[in-house]
């Protein structure tokens, strides 16, 4: 609870996944992958229940053996590539009734800390904002980025506002989502059904915590973090 206001946590895991089959349970460090934010979860000061949402029997058999609720087994109309993180948020809050605040973290962010779900909770409570996001430092930033034209021709995607530096020490910030953390009013989000809109507020999170599994070279990326750590510790 932050604020007087009570908090829901859903994790967000289906079975299908052609990327990389299997990713939310891929063991990482002897720990399957789901674990991780599972934890961090788990360490919030501020969450007051922890449910997930699969439809797959293997990950909601982790799941609970790892402590987190599966109060439903999400419907195969929502578990194909073509369904949405909002309309399976929409489905567990409808599901999962009386909560005032949603924070929904999903398991391919497996280095998001706890200090980051409370950090955009709190950001959330403060600016009295409707949803906060978490966001990293754009590694490529939107004036240099191009589309090809029909003839192969370079075509910016943004134009620079005449004068403007071309130094990339003069360029102003630009950020992108990092997938690790959503969290918004619930009445607000049943109401507009997205976390985005202008008045959504950002949490930004270091790059180093910003990974988003989504390729096999992500897995490899995130193993090699983790067994580097080990090798330290």
């Amino acid at each position: 609870m932050i604020g007087g206001r009570s908090v829901l946590a859903l994790v967000t895991a289906r079975g299908g996944s052609k990327g990389v089959p299997g990713k939310n349970i891929l063991p990482v460090a002897g720990r399957p992958l789901i674990q991780w934010t599972l934890e961090a979860a788990r360490a919030s000061r501020y969450i007051d229940r922890l449910i997930l949402s699969s439809d797959e029997p293997a990950i909601i058999r982790i799941a609970t053996q790892l402590g987190c609720e599966a109060p439903f087994v999400r419907d195969a109309a929502l578990a194909g590539d073509e369904s949405s993180s909002i309309d399976v948020a929409v489905d567990a809050l409808e599901r999962v009734r009386g909560y005032d605040l949603l924070v929904l973290l999903q398991p391919t962010s497996p280095l998001r800390a706890a200090s980051d779900i409370d950090g955009a909770l709190e950001a959330l409570e403060a600016s009295g904002a409707p949803a906060c996001v978490s966001v990293r430092a754009a590694e490529d930033h939107p004036y240099w980025t191009f589309r090809l034209d029909a003839s192969g021709r370079l075509r910016r995607y943004v134009d620079p506002p005449d004068g403007a530096s071309a130094r990339r020490q003069d360029l102003p910030p630009a950020w992108c989502l990092n997938g690790a953390v959503y969290a918004a009013r619930v009445a607000w989000f049943l109401r507009e059904k997205t976390f985005l809109t202008a008045h959504t507020l950002a949490f930004p999170m270091p790059a180093e915590r910003s990974l988003d599994i989504d390729t096999d070279a992500d897995v490899a990326y995130f193993k090699s973090i983790v067994e580097g750590s080990q090798l330290r510790s």
